[in-house]
């Protein structure tokens, strides 16, 4: 063999070509790509055993892309697999964003430089605990959408996405020279499974934009015998050798090698409930069975990262539950990129399948607990509405369908909807709050509609009153038969004393960079006791040496969003678990970095920096 990992592969297919008798057409013919036509897996002829991790380019700061994927090689790791979020490479309708955070190329030729082999995952629906499964929120724009499915306005608009992506892919497949050994087919079809045709179309649109690499599906047990399509291998996703799943493992085709897609290393939070661990010895002792079965494995994740600014999913079961920011996961590498026992264990197990010595492990990251961020000025939110075109309507009118973002729509934060009332009485929102709604009268709070609460009494007052509702949009489901119907802020009528509110002035707050940076040409005050709220609140976070990892923790503070230098780190709420945002090195300067923070309600007196995270609230 002329090479022994992706870092040989580029050599291979430039010693080839500089024989003047061979073609690059003759050399991506000669080569044998990923196969499983037995029951085990060969790559250009020899056998394969996969050791798969999933790292999301999307969740990882650029700067740190290549400590995370050296980490993961020295673990034993030989391939990287990566979903493709679409919403975030088209944020509007035919515009489309492939560079800077979002320069999937460069991902994977980060990884095939430190020589791991990719499994591209490219969706167009991913799943993956991320804002609607990666489908952007445009889509639903069309009233009769149905999202993942053969319907027309859908097709077309996968077909146009994957215009834009598959030929930046296709040139990065191992028949080609590159690390790309097996590209995925949707994502666990098989549990949504209402079209039966769907599946077939994905998979031609890649094959005809020049997918040649192997195919795969995936799917936990429950949508096993609906997940698969022609052409393409079945794997499973699972965490624990359940009865069901070793059912699953046994009906698997004898005569093709098992791929468990997804191994589940820990599991995703919502707010309101316990953080999530799984116990490394048992972990590690699941993963040892399936090595000693003779299949081939993928770690779910091997580092999670972070799902920076609005961009986490939420599940709905029967109960809307938002996801929380960290997508630590309880994997092997921390939120952070630290090791824990977990990756300890699994070196030791993984350096029994390669007949070398395993790469020294990189250095970690340093960490440090700056001094405390002092509020030193701040700025209602009722004063930053002069920095937003407000639209009128007599109605309610979605987020999605909002006039803004040239016709897409407003896609993530919050909108203000306001109109004048005349008289007390009970509001009832008619279920028709998405997600959550700060509810003011004259600009004074009055209480809070959501799922639970959908009635609040309002004074009689003098005169005219103008009624505000604040609504965030704190997540839309990622997972589940409700994709549909994923429409945020007022998605109806709501109505004070069985009347239909009418004639709204509706303001979109979605807190993009450049909204937040024309912050600083208001006229921000001194900080109060009786400060408005809710409002944003500015300080300084001083760094006198070379920048590193931290934390932000904001004790006493209720709920809202931090910006660092412009850089949305997420949501906070003190209800937990997650207590802390993590803050990349990468993303401060040394000297002063401008924090700002948008709070809903009850404003702390600082905000903390500190070198470990806390994602387990403790009472």
């Amino acid at each position: 063999m002329l090479y022994s990992g992706p870092q040989g592969e580029l050599t291979w297919k430039k010693l080839l070509l500089t024989d003047k008798n061979y073609t690059e057409e003759m050399a991506e013919n000669m080569r044998q790509g990923l196969t499983a036509s037995s029951s085990q897996f060969t790559l250009d002829g020899e056998p394969i055993r996969i050791l798969g991790g999933s790292i999301h380019y999307f969740r990882v700061p650029r700067a740190y892309w290549s400590d995370r994927l050296l980490k993961m090689k020295a673990c034993g790791i030989n391939t990287l697999t990566t979903y493709v979020p679409w919403n975030l490479h088209e944020p509007e309708r035919g515009a489309f964003d492939f560079q800077g955070q979002q320069d999937l190329e460069e991902y994977i030729r980060v990884a095939a430089q430190v020589g791991l082999w990719v499994i591209l995952r490219p969706g167009p629906y991913i799943c993956s605990e991320w804002e609607l499964g990666g489908l952007p929120s445009w889509l639903l724009r069309d009233p009769n959408m149905k999202l993942r499915t053969t319907y027309p306005g859908f097709k077309e608009a996968v077909n146009s996405f994957f215009d834009e992506l598959m030929p930046r892919v296709v040139p990065l497949q191992f028949h080609k020279g590159g690390p790309i050994i097996a590209v995925q087919v949707e994502n666990e079809y098989g549990s949504y499974a209402k079209d039966d045709q769907c599946l077939p179309f994905i998979k031609e649109a890649m094959l005809s934009r020049g997918i040649c690499e192997l195919l795969l599906t995936s799917d936990a047990h429950d949508g096993f015998k609906c997940g698969g399509v022609n052409g393409a291998l079945k794997t499973i996703n699972f965490q624990k050798l359940t009865p069901e799943v070793q059912k699953h493992l046994d009906k698997m085709a004898p005569e093709k090698p098992k791929l468990v897609m997804e191994y589940w290393t820990g599991w995703f939070d919502v707010w309101a409930e316990p953080h999530h661990t799984f116990k490394a010895e048992e972990m590690v002792a699941i993963v040892t069975e399936i090595l000693k079965r003779g299949m081939s494995i993928n770690l779910y994740m091997f580092h999670g990262g972070t799902s920076f600014g609005f961009m986490n999913g939420a599940t709905d079961l029967g109960t809307y539950k938002p996801q929380v920011g960290s997508y630590d996961y309880d994997a092997p590498l921390t939120e952070a990129g630290d090791y824990t026992t977990k990756y300890r264990l699994l070196r030791e197990l993984f350096a029994g399948y390669h007949s070398g010595e395993l790469p020294e492990l990189p250095l970690e990251n340093p960490k440090k607990a700056y001094p405390s961020i002092v509020i030193g000025r701040c700025l209602p939110l009722w004063e930053t509405l002069q920095l937003i075109e407000p639209h009128q309507s007599e109605n309610p009118i979605n987020m999605e369908n909002l006039p803004v973002n040239n016709g897409n729509g407003q896609s993530y934060g919050y909108t203000l909807y306001e109109t004048n009332i005349t008289s007390g009485g009970m509001l009832n929102s008619r279920n028709h709050v998405r997600d959550r709604a700060l509810v003011f009268v004259d600009k004074r709070f009055i209480g809070i509609l959501d799922y639970k609460t959908q009635e609040l009494p309002i004074r009689d007052g003098q005169g005219e009153q103008k009624l505000s509702l604040l609504v965030e949009n704190c997540g839309r489901v990622n997972y589940g038969e409700a994709l549909d119907k994923q429409h945020k802020g007022l998605i109806g009528n709501i109505e004070l004393n069985h009347a239909p509110l009418r004639d709204f002035t509706i303001a979109s707050l979605e807190m993009k960079p450049g909204f937040v940076n024309r912050l600083s040409s208001l006229c921000w005050k001194p900080l109060e006791q009786d400060t408005s709220l809710p409002g944003f609140f500015q300080g300084t976070l001083l760094v006198d040496d070379l920048p590193s990892d931290t934390f932000i923790k904001l004790p006493g503070w209720s709920k809202g969003v931090v910006f660092v230098n412009g850089q949305n780190l997420g949501r906070y709420w003190s209800i937990g678990p997650q207590q802390t945002l993590y803050l990349p090195g990468p993303w401060l300067k040394t000297g002063q970095n401008e924090v700002i923070v948008f709070e809903e309600q009850k404003k702390g007196d600082d905000i903390q920096s500190t070198c470990s995270p806390d994602l387990a609230k403790t009472n």
